[in-house]
């Protein structure tokens, strides 16, 4: 039997040097200096964004169906209501990640008390302490973002996603909820995809596996290649809102020979063509 005069007993002590490396949860900030904020692990920590780099909504031209499905959706969820994540997928430069901070920003100037919180992928794996924090902050509504989303072969982080969509035995915070961005639907390259089929013992069990994560999300919203139209719509948009003043010929050769030389058609390269514009005229822009 064992001397009570041999000190403490090892399971004791090994209870209090794990107490001892295990840090402490981390207190939810007062998130009143910011209504934007960005997750960074290892120590754990909310960096307040004191303004996010955004466009209007209105400057979103092409888009306007996915434009207005996310943000009635978002305005529910501020409001307290019934709410999906959602999932924005397809072309790049078509603004997805414009519409999240856009639909964020309007749902803000109506008064409701929506917190932007982005975490970046390669930090998914800590999203379990972010819930904790977030969800103790009842009186906030948080519009949880995560920015060109995508996964390999050997990458295991979209487990961690799950944590977010499922929310495991203990639930998501209801006041919380997801905006992802990514150029593939699935979340995964196709040809993971292939592989599975062609590899796996049983193919259909592991392309479920892979691409059950984006089926978690209640809502999808393709974004595809816009039309030259469009693209010309949206030059013309973003030289209505600066105040640029551009004969119609004019600005549609310079449109068409821009994106003639970038090769492709987007928000994005409409955007660009309006910087190069503003500049050559002297207009000063936030890019």
């Amino acid at each position: 039997m064992r001397d009570m005069d041999d000190g403490p007993d090892p399971l004791q002590r090994i209870a209090a040097a794990l107490e001892r490396l295990a840090p402490p949860p981390s207190p939810a900030p007062s998130f009143a200096e910011a209504t934007a904020y960005v997750w960074h692990p290892d120590p754990d920590r909310l960096d307040p964004v004191p303004a996010v780099d955004r466009v209007d909504l209105v400057q979103l031209i092409g888009i306007d169906r996915p434009k207005q499905i996310l943000l009635d959706n978002t305005l529910q969820f501020g409001r307290g209501h019934g709410a999906n994540n959602a999932l924005l997928w397809g072309a790049r430069g078509m603004g997805k990640s414009s519409l999240v901070k856009a639909v964020y920003a309007e749902a803000v100037a109506q008064g409701l008390p929506l917190v932007l919180v982005e975490i970046a992928r390669e930090d998914l794996g800590s999203v379990g302490r972010l819930l904790s924090i977030l969800g103790r902050a009842s009186d906030r509504r948080f519009l949880l973002f995560s920015d060109d989303l995508s996964f390999s072969h050997d990458d295991t982080q979209y487990k961690s996603l799950k944590a977010v969509l499922d929310g495991g035995i203990s639930g998501r915070p209801a006041n919380v909820i997801l905006y992802a961005t990514s150029n593939r639907r699935h979340l995964m390259p196709r040809d993971m995809i292939d592989n599975e089929r062609a590899t796996a013992i049983h193919p259909g069990e592991a392309v479920e596996e892979k691409i059950s994560l984006s089926d978690r999300f209640g809502l999808w919203l393709g974004f595809h290649p816009c039309s030259q139209d469009e693209y010309l719509a949206m030059v013309q948009g973003y030289c209505r809102a600066y105040g640029l003043q551009i004969d119609a010929d004019t600005l549609r050769a310079e449109a068409i020979e821009w994106q003639a030389t970038r090769g492709s058609r987007s928000g994005r390269v409409a955007w660009q063509l309006f910087t190069d514009l503003a500049g050559r005229h002297g207009l000063p822009i936030r890019t």
